[in-house]
């Protein structure tokens, strides 16, 4: 089923007005050349991993901010991770892991805080299956969990990266 003359004219005035609108506004990719978040592309220098965790934590963070080439800012990391079981049907057959980071960029050489903040966020996966079966599903949920949190964290960098000296 196609659309019609005037279902496509519809669209396409449409998505010209929003796409006017947001030019109108100021709108600009973080990323691009001007964008606010520019600065921060592989100019954030992450902490160093001691556990798996922190591991994938820094590494989605590398691939959001890319590998400091020359690093502008420090980035530290406190991560809390907490496992619990829901019960269904009488047994636990769930479990959920909870994750915390309390994050703060400082300016490479200074110990001022540029910003901070705390993210948190659960992800969980089944006890069902063998031993061998559930290792792999928490080992899997712990890698989207640690991917949820730093994508937080990256969020919360752009949005404060207009502000950054």
């Amino acid at each position: 089923m196609s659309l019609s003359d005037r279902s496509r004219r519809g669209a396409l005035a449409a998505l010209l007005t929003a796409t006017l609108s947001l030019a109108a506004c100021g709108f600009t990719p973080a990323y691009a050349p001007n964008g606010a978040a520019n600065s921060l592309q592989n100019a954030v220098l992450t902490f160093e991993p001691d556990t798996r965790q922190e591991y994938l934590l820094v590494q989605r963070l590398e691939e959001r901010l890319g590998r400091p080439v020359s690093p502008t800012y420090a980035l530290d990391v406190a991560l809390t991770i907490e496992s619990t079981g829901t019960a269904q049907s009488g047994g636990a057959t769930r479990s959920q892991i909870t994750g915390k980071a309390t994050f703060a960029l400082k300016r490479i050489g200074t110990k001022v805080i540029l910003t901070e903040g705390r993210v948190e966020t659960f992800t969980g996966y089944s006890t069902t299956g063998s031993t061998v079966s559930e290792r792999a599903a928490r080992s899997a949920a712990e890698e989207r969990l640690m991917v949820i949190l730093a994508d937080q964290i990256v969020d919360r960098l752009i949005l404060a990266a207009p502000d950054l000296p």
